[in-house]
């Protein structure tokens, strides 16, 4: 039977209905999608690899004899960690599974079984071994391909690589993707050296060995021209809309800047460099009659809020109003505050809407805002209610704007007239990789801290030196200052033995029963978490015994000492949030991480970067090498987390070119008329990544 590109996947050789209904649990329904299910890596069996010969955080393929096979309990939890010691002739090393791949995976190992090992080498506390790996039962047939390139995949419950493969070679096989709409214009593949899809696809799971070391970096001719093309097809969505933006019509902001320019004076220090640069660069916007559409990112405590409130008072003269929406109640409290104290001065209404606020108040506040009465409005997911009109919504700004939706921000945007759109971020990324990102927006970066900002002395420690770690709180609360204890979780765990916040407040409180401790999670009310809040900035409490919802925006700049409790369970970028809580005020201040005693190098290593520098910049760039792009951006809708082969770290030269095909072709060509298989493919891509 011959089979089509949208062929189910029941119909290729060798499959079958039982198979194939395992297979559509995994997202490959169609020949297209198994085709599309590309090696994660590659073996160059004519280079046979030793146990004694492996090096940490290399992707290596072994044959070895299973020793052991064994189930270790852990601790005082159900949960347990498999292991697989497998050996040659010149050493042994384990497979660690900290969870069950699935249901029988480990009875099929038996001792002296021959098997192949893929996977990545760890160093772990010293120690070489592999971390879920996969791990088959050699069978002869594998060892007539041993002088290949041979793909590696990814195993599917019970469906090893080899398994895996022979599928793909059977879909090749009854199927030729000749023919096939080619979805790159031969202008484009000619001007950056392309080759055609179906030469791809086939090279792609057909690898010729003597491209060897290409494929092995990511660099080979089918490699390079998927990796464009999935690269290509998000920068044409972003051109795409940036084309679209630039043809909307907004009404100007006209203002003579007479009352931004009276809250720079009447601040208690100097703006820097940075914050004017991209004050100017928005009120340059404000003032052309299309919609901005511009990210502000700076470092935590750069001041991005302040240029925000500094381009609502401009907007506030030229009778525009500005909605600033935020991620939780705490930021929207803590963001209201501060506006009221630095715009009601001028003039200026300020208001806060959250779901916590009455309902006659929340009346009141509708009115005033549909009579122009408000000039800032402040408000978490409320603020996209059906029932609340602005009778002038000049200005959208959101703040950590990762955390919202693509229809979340059209449905405020749709509040207004084609609104100006500012999004602010605290999670910097390279300048080149943000332009690239976002593409549809202009990019701002705030890369200075303000003057006499005291760096965060950060160390790294382990729980055996928690009294050490008391007493260093102890000190400080005795001078008059205020600390955070943060932990990973609210409650305990059954499947995770960590501290959590609601039994290690009762330990706090008892081991500090001269000074008032408060506790802050998720959990709590609005009006619990508010009233919180205000005790531990008032100075009420002196140990805030909390959980990651102070990650953002809570500021009290008397508290200066920063206690995280098992660091490890933190990203590098949740950790650098969490530590700009302190550092805000005249005090010398200390973040100290407390790590755990399941300690991964990984960990250890976030935990070191941390150590050594406070840049967010750098941090940044560390955290996106080691999570990669759709986790660190935490944007599904971009379809960075839809990639399947490209990278933005290793493949940021492809970047650059494929935004660079995507910009030309829609000036080229603004609505992709001549390229309607183009513009079809791109409507579909748009469905799966804005869901």
């Amino acid at each position: 039977m011959a089979l089509q590109f949208d062929t189910e996947i029941q119909f290729v050789k060798g499959v079958g209905p039982k198979l194939g209904e395992l297979l559509r649990h995994r997202g490959i329904t169609t020949v297209k999608d198994l085709l599309e299910n590309y090696p994660r890596a590659y073996e160059d069996r004519r280079a046979v690899r030793q146990i004694q010969s492996l090096v940490a955080e290399q992707l290596v393929s072994i044959k070895a004899k299973v020793i052991s096979v064994r189930s270790i309990p852990m601790g005082k939890s159900h949960r347990r960690i498999w292991e697989i010691v497998v050996g040659d002739q010149t050493g042994r090393i384990a497979c660690k599974y900290f969870r069950t791949p699935y249901k029988g995976y480990f009875e099929r190992f038996q001792p002296h079984q021959e098997v192949r090992v893929i996977g990545k080498v760890i160093k772990y506390r010293g120690v070489l071994q592999f971390h879920h790996p996969d791990v088959h039962v050699l069978k002869d047939e594998e060892e007539a391909n041993s002088d290949a390139l041979m793909p590696i995949y990814v195993e599917i419950e019970g469906l090893n690589s080899g398994k895996i493969g022979r599928m793909i070679q059977a879909a090749l096989a009854q199927h030729s993707p000749e023919g096939l709409m080619e979805a790159l214009p031969s202008a484009i593949r000619e001007k950056y050296g392309l080759i055609r899809w179906e030469q791809a696809i086939r090279e792609i799971h057909q690898p010729p060995p003597e491209q060897g070391d290409q494929y092995l970096k990511y660099t080979s001719p089918a490699q390079r021209r998927i990796i464009f093309e999935e690269l290509f097809m998000v920068e044409l969505h972003l051109a795409y809309r940036r084309a679209g933006i630039e043809k909307e019509k907004s009404k100007p902001v006209v203002s003579n800047g007479t009352l931004a320019e009276k809250l720079k004076s009447s601040l208690e220090f100097e703006l820097t460099g940075a914050q004017l640069r991209s004050y100017g660069e928005i009120i340059r916007d404000l003032q052309k009659d299309h919609p901005m559409h511009r990210l502000v990112q700076g470092d935590v405590g750069s001041g991005k809020t302040l240029v925000a409130l500094m381009a609502a008072a401009f907007a506030a003269e030229g009778a525009a109003q500005t909605a600033l929406m935020v991620p939780t109640e705490i930021l929207a409290e803590q963001h209201y505050q501060n506006a009221s104290r630095r715009l009601r001065p001028l003039g200026l209404e300020v208001a806060l809407l959250t779901s916590d606020v009455k309902k006659k108040e929340r009346e009141e506040i509708l009115a005033r805002l549909k009579r122009g009465e408000i000039a800032l409005c402040i408000g978490t997911h409320a603020l996209i209610q059906a029932d609340i009109e602005f009778k002038n919504l000049g200005l959208v700004i959101i703040d950590e704007q990762h955390r919202f939706g693509v229809e979340q921000r059209n449905q405020l945007k749709r509040k207004g007239v084609s609104p100006h759109f500012l999004v602010m971020t605290a999670t910097p990324i390279p300048r080149t990789l943000a332009m690239t990102v976002y593409g549809d927006l202009d990019v701002s970066v705030i890369d200075e801290l303000p003057k006499g900002r005291q760096p965060i002395v950060t160390r790294k420690t382990f729980q055996s030196k928690y009294d050490l770690v008391m007493g260093f709180v102890r000190d400080h609360i005795t001078k008059g200052r205020q600390a955070y204890i943060v932990y990973p979780l609210i409650e305990e765990s059954e499947s995770m033995e960590l501290k959590n916040a609601l039994e290690e407040f009762e330990k706090i409180k008892a081991l500090f029963p001269e000074f008032n401790v408060g506790l802050l999670h998720g959990r709590l009310k609005s009006s619990e978490k508010e009233d919180v809040m205000n005790r531990f900035r008032a100075g009420g409490i002196h140990i805030l015994v909390c959980t990651t919802v102070i990650e953002v925006g809570v500021d009290v700049p008397n508290a200066n000492v920063m206690v995280i409790e098992h660091a490890e369970r933190f990203g590098l970028s949740q950790l650098h949030q969490l530590r700009g809580r302190v550092g805000r005020g005249e005090y010398k201040s200390y973040c100290v991480l407390v790590l755990g005693y399941a300690l991964s190098d990984e960990a250890l290593q976030r935990a070191e970067i941390m150590e050594q520098t406070g840049d967010g910049f750098k941090i940044a760039e560390a955290d996106l090498e080691m999570r990669g792009p759709g986790e660190f951006l935490g944007t599904k809708q971009s379809g960075l987390a839809g990639f399947k082969m490209a990278n933005l770290v290793r493949d940021l030269r492809l970047l650059q070119e494929a935004r660079d095909a995507a910009f030309d072709l829609v000036r080229q060509d603004p609505e992709l008329k001549e390229h309607p298989y183009l513009k079809a493919k791109l409507d579909t891509l748009l469905k799966m990544w804005v869901g």
